[in-house]
């Protein structure tokens, strides 16, 4: 049943958030909100079923104490200076004349950074811009439209949830998802909201080719056959996630994402024109600052293990959304088909000078363990480490 969220949080129960020089704003809620039962206020809000959506519909203007995240992560928040660095980025029309050169853009930015950027991948704009509207109007329906399909169970095909981690992390961010599978078979065509259906089957075929692309680069970068990546199964596994970043009356308190690596092989993510995506560099955490027509790549930890560590998963976190603007962002993961089959790193990349770094596991254990833990950076690929 969807329970009204301004009776779970009226603005007279939150808390008011004094700022001063000489204490945290965290510290300062958890001061102000002793009587809190953090336990009880998470179960409510799950089981309203309205997300974060629902709590700015209700006209919250405090976040509620268990979005606050604590002192440490947000001074590094507030440490990010306006850098004029960037993530690479790859022209793949250059593929047909000079396919070498590109295959060392993506090696180099692959084994470095771990992100990247791609111009000229072949993804109509009017894709596009269509899957970008379609996902923020399934967020912006009614409470009732949405709370059709939120669910936190596994193996669903299509869910809409807000906090994958939300029972286990410290603190929630500030932001709600849609999750569809789109392969290796689609969710039931009628589970998915009409109001995206078309365009995400739409969106999902151009990714399939852009990430078979993408895959046959990143295998030649190793220095193996174009189609031994592919051959693994990698764009098979497909699961898109389309999150909505609504307006946070306290953006400083609180992010949008935490910092965390991607668990599978690759990510493919489309984000509108308001940005926010931050990942951490040598030189420290650096904007990922949107581009026109740019789609974002990114490593996943399982492509780490695979090429034993040549490429490298990068930590990325998400910046609380400070606009007036809901801010949209649009995430395929691309994952093995076979998640009983076993993983680890090539035979192909180990020798005595550099033997396998980590051990071999099935892909269901992976991600198990990965849903099983908060967001919280490297320690499912540190697990694995022999």
């Amino acid at each position: 049943m969807i329970q009204d969220a301004n009776k779970l949080f009226p603005k007279s129960s939150l808390p008011s958030i004094p700022m001063s020089s000489t204490s945290s704003p965290a510290a300062t809620v958890v001061s102000a909100a002793g009587w809190y039962d953090r336990a009880k206020a998470v179960k409510e809000f799950d089981e309203s079923k309205v997300g974060v959506k629902g709590l700015m519909d209700a006209g919250v203007n405090t976040i509620p104490p268990f979005f606050v995240h604590p002192p440490e992560t947000l001074s590094d928040l507030k440490s990010v200076s306006e850098s004029a660095l960037e993530i690479p980025t790859v022209d793949l029309s250059a593929v047909e004349g000079s396919r070498a050169a590109v295959v060392e853009q993506i090696r180099q930015a692959a084994s470095t950074v771990g992100f990247f950027q791609v111009v000229n991948h072949g993804i109509p704009e009017e894709v596009i811009r269509g899957t970008l509207a379609a996902v923020k109007a399934f967020h912006e329906q009614p409470g009732e439209e949405r709370a059709r399909v939120y669910r936190r169970e596994s193996g669903k095909g299509v869910s809409y949830l807000s906090n994958v981690d939300l029972y286990q992390s410290k603190a929630a961010s500030w932001r709600d998802t849609i999750q569809i599978r789109l392969g290796p078979a689609l969710a039931d065509w009628k589970d998915i909201p009409e109001v995206c259906r078309k365009e995400v089957v739409e969106w999902d075929k151009g990714v399939v080719r852009l990430g078979t692309m993408l895959f046959e680069l990143l295998s030649e970068g190793l220095g193996l056959g174009a189609d031994r990546l592919t051959k693994m199964g990698l764009v098979q596994g497909r699961v898109m996630a389309g999150h909505y970043y609504p307006p946070c009356p306290q953006p400083d308190l609180t992010v949008g994402l935490n910092s965390h690596t991607d668990p599978g092989a690759l990510a493919v993510v489309l984000q509108d024109h308001i940005g926010g995506l931050q990942v951490r560099t040598k030189e420290g955490w650096i904007h990922v600052k949107p581009h026109p027509h740019a789609l974002v790549i990114n490593i996943g930890d399982l492509l780490q293990i695979i090429s034993n560590e040549e490429y490298k998963s990068a930590d990325h976190r998400v910046l609380a959304n400070h606009t007036n603007e809901a801010r949209v962002s649009v995430a395929v993961f691309l994952n093995p088909s076979e998640r009983e089959s076993l993983y680890g790193p090539l035979p192909e990349l180990t020798s005595k000078e550099k033997p396998a770094l980590y051990r071999n596991f099935t892909f269901n254990e992976f991600m198990t363990r990965f849903f099983k833990k908060e967001l919280n950076g490297k320690s499912l690929t540190n697990f694995y480490r022999q």
